[in-house]
């Protein structure tokens, strides 16, 4: 599959490098190419006695919280995705409970499960969700900041190629990087509301079935595939 269209991976690192493993097992000819970078702010941890529970959204916020992580331990964790259920336990946290779909689902069980109180250990550009009946006070504890594409960008987008975008900011970064001239482009979005993000134009414009790399790169195939013939 390899001599097919060039798959661009656009979200920052640790996570870049998983994708573009998990898209050349598939037979994939999958590029690095990270327009953010992720990194750590400085934060402080609240009593943990004051909380419920811990939720974490992304993996970042569990590699990247440092050594005041430890003082949230106690604190039961609802991850979204396996990824973050995978960091959070790499930290030493306990997962209650991993979230398939997204942040909205994963309240909706915690509710049931009568969580009122909840820590939300995030970045400091966040999407905002409704809270419902439950408290949530959201501690930025990483950033994630633009970066300069890598030397092999503006080749790989002159010329026909599928792009990821996993979050509507990456959308958002990737259509300003590529312009107007963007017909002989296909992306996948990670969600509808990426792709909206991402705007019009593209050759093929994809939206994962679930939000995880294993839909989106089912799409990359199936894009890579209706290329081939």
């Amino acid at each position: 599959m390899t001599t097919g269209l060039p798959l661009i991976v656009t979200r920052p690192e640790p996570g870049n490098a998983a994708t573009v493993e998990q898209a050349k097992k598939l037979g994939l000819d999958a590029h690095a190419m990270p327009l953010f970078a992720a990194r750590p702010i400085e934060w402080r941890a609240p009593a943990a006695e004051n909380f419920n529970a811990l939720l974490l959204t992304s993996a970042f916020a569990a590699k990247l919280a440092g050594a005041d992580l430890a003082k949230l331990s106690s604190l039961p964790v609802y991850a979204v995705g396996a990824a973050t259920a995978r960091a959070a336990e790499g930290a030493g946290l306990t997962v209650a409970m991993t979230g398939a779909a997204d942040a909205r689902r994963l309240l909706d069980d915690m509710a049931s499960r009568n969580i009122r109180t909840i820590l939300w250990l995030c970045g400091r550009d966040r999407s905002e969700f409704d809270a419902r009946d439950a408290s949530i006070t959201p501690l930025p504890c990483y950033k994630v900041e633009p970066a300069q594409p890598p030397a092999e960008w503006s080749a790989l987008i002159a010329a026909p190629a599928i792009l990821l975008a996993h979050s509507a900011r990456a959308a958002r970064r990737i259509s300003d990087l590529v312009g107007d001239e963007r017909g002989h482009l296909a992306l996948v979005a990670i969600s509808s509301s990426v792709a909206a993000a991402a705007g019009e134009g593209w050759r093929d414009l994809a939206i994962a079935g679930q939000p995880n790399d294993a839909a989106m790169l089912a799409e990359a195939g199936a894009l890579w595939h209706k290329d081939a013939k």
